[in-house]
């Protein structure tokens, strides 16, 4: 009797939306999403149906949630102990619903596949290399494309394999598969010569003249560009219905494309953004929980105590427990947690959640505190303001960024993250070999137009001349030293204010790295200094928002008609 793949679905996010599943906000709210879209089909002329029938390039009928579900349960397990016993996958609850609603949901009009991106977060070991093998396999030979070209693109030549050796040694354990589909193994791919088909990792981007059909982009967040995953998507144009498959776990490089990808799936997630060709979900924890737990564990691994055992995990806990050295990638590998330093300054969650403030257009002719960060020249300069609004009767605080960079940094190989931002506006590129600092200066001067600018707070060792031209054109410049007494208590109030949801900020994630890269080490009386883990690291616009918070927060700004340098 053939399973009902769909029922098993639309039950599994029934139960993980009603608290019977334990599960994190992202896992709930992509569960909701697939019964909300029930809910529309159902309703009437809506564009997409769940799992109709339809008819495939043979007259076969057929129902694509339970094609893709039954076609998965014909592999065989090609690790551990289900393989030595030549068992075939038996999809977990979770997969038949990633794969039933990924696969199930079809254009009405068209009959074609509504999802064209398929994004999965889900912590290591917990059958990625599986799902997106069996995903592979199948693009290649079951979905109806001619001249299907399936590709896993990586970073290195090993990552390239995770997801191509698994599939091809499915493929070679299934001779039905092989004889079928006329599927024949090579070393170094998988062909069908009869439709002129293939299955093959490649590093880095794909040769001229590639149309994929289906580009599987394993353990995105090793990605320093976007470059292999933007290639792989603009050359899918001539497909009637590709498939952009991301399956990653969580990472430390804030600055990467693959941070900014989860972001962008949150936001589609929560309704504030809208992709009805995007499909995601997001194995973790929430915010406040308590990682050191059991609890946690099962939450964040879906395959807890069956792919990957529960003792397994509970040592690698005890381990990070013992050794703080260990927490930052038990949290990312086994929690699916972004952390970008090993004692992180700021909640990461909250901070991303912060990014909410309105257009700075709407600050104008309000009071604001400016701060720079100047101390490189050759690399980032930052400045940022920061405005304050009573909200019932408790202090918000806004702050706006701009960072600067010179052309000569952007175009270095370790800088690939600062090209994505300078296109987008994140980062402000100068000419030559160093920053402009009269760009600077002359943005300043802009703002006292526009703002009433109390006070251009700054390094003493950094813009000396800088702030002498700002004193000369009426502003007043303070210098605050940069050591623990002047900035340890501006560093836990901002801290604190992310936290209470009191501060607010303009989404740059050029802003977001730089104060995710900042690290603290409490002293032996609890005062902390911004330290960063390596130089590439950076922390400049961090470093601006505090030196502006040590004034901001004292709430003494002189009119901004005052001349003068104040010397802290």
């Amino acid at each position: 009797m053939t399973k009902d793949y769909a029922a098993i679905a639309n039950e599994y996010a029934h139960d993980v939306v009603e608290g019977r599943i334990v599960a994190c906000k992202w896992h709930r709210l992509a569960c909701k999403r697939h019964l909300d879209d029930l809910a529309k089909a159902t309703a009437g002329d809506w564009a997409y149906e769940f799992n109709p029938e339809l008819v495939d390039q043979h007259g076969k009928t057929y129902r694509p949630a339970d094609r893709i579900c039954a076609f998965a349960e014909r592999m065989p397990h090609i690790k551990g102990d289900w393989a030595a016993r030549g068992e075939k996958i038996k999809l977990e609850r979770w997969e038949v619903f990633v794969l039933a609603v990924g696969f199930g949901w079809i254009v009405k009009a068209t009959g074609r596949r509504r999802f064209r991106k398929i994004d999965l977060f889900i912590p290591r070991k917990n059958a990625k290399s599986t799902i997106a093998a069996v995903i592979g396999l199948y693009m290649l030979a079951a979905d109806g494309e001619f001249g299907a070209e399936v590709y896993s693109g990586a970073t290195s030549k090993d990552q390239a394999l995770e997801v191509f050796r698994p599939a091809r040694l499915m493929a070679l354990a299934t001779p039905g598969y092989r004889s079928h589909y006329g599927v024949v193994p090579n070393k170094s791919n998988l062909a069908i010569i009869a439709t002129n088909s293939k299955f093959e990792p490649v590093i880095g981007k794909p040769g001229d003249g590639a149309s994929p059909s289906c580009s599987i982009v394993d353990e995105y967040h090793e990605h320093s560009t976007d470059e292999l995953y933007e290639t792989m998507h603009t050359g899918m144009g001539a497909r009637s219905q590709p498939l952009m498959l991301v399956i990653t776990t969580a990472g430390a490089n804030i600055g990467g494309p693959c941070y900014q990808h989860q972001v962008q799936l949150q936001k589609i997630l929560e309704g504030v953004e809208h992709d009805d060709q995007r499909f995601g979900i997001i194995f973790t924890i929430d915010a406040g929980d308590d990682w050191a737990t059991e609890e946690a564990l099962r939450k964040a691994n879906p395959n807890f105590d069956i792919s990957v055992s529960a003792e397994f995990l509970l040592s690698a806990l005890k381990e990070a427990l013992a050794d703080p050295r260990k927490q930052a990638t038990f949290k990312t590998k086994h929690l699916n947690v972004w952390v970008a330093s090993a004692s992180p300054w700021v909640n990461l969650d909250n901070l991303q959640k912060a990014g909410d403030a309105p257009p700075i257009e709407d600050f104008r002719g309000e009071p604001c505190y400016a701060g720079l960060d100047l101390a490189s020249k050759q690399d980032i300069a930052s400045r940022v303001l920061e405005f304050q609004r009573e909200i019932d009767g408790k202090t918000h605080y806004y702050v706006y960024s701009r960072s600067y960079v010179p052309s000569v940094a952007v175009e270095k190989p370790e800088n690939a993250h600062y090209r994505g931002w300078v296109e987008h506006g994140h980062l402000i590129q100068t000419d030559g070999n160093m920053i402009d600092l009269e760009m600077i200066q002359e943005e300043l001067l802009e703002d006292t137009e526009q703002f009433a600018l109390q006070e251009v707070a700054k390094d003493p060792w950094g813009g000396q001349q800088l702030g002498a031209n700002l004193e000369s054109e009426g502003l007043t410049v303070v210098d605050v030293p940069q050591r623990v007494g002047y900035l340890s208590d501006p560093m836990k109030d901002i801290a604190a204010l992310i936290d209470d949801g009191r501060f607010h900020h303009d989404g740059n994630p050029a802003f977001v790295w730089m104060m995710s890269n900042v690290e603290v080490k409490p002293d032996r009386n609890e005062n902390i200094f911004p330290r960063k883990q390596s130089p590439e690291k950076k922390i400049d616009a961090a470093v601006a928002l505090i030196t502006s918070h040590s004034r901001a927060m004292l709430g003494e700004g002189t009119d901004s008609n005052t001349l003068g340098i104040v010397i802290l």
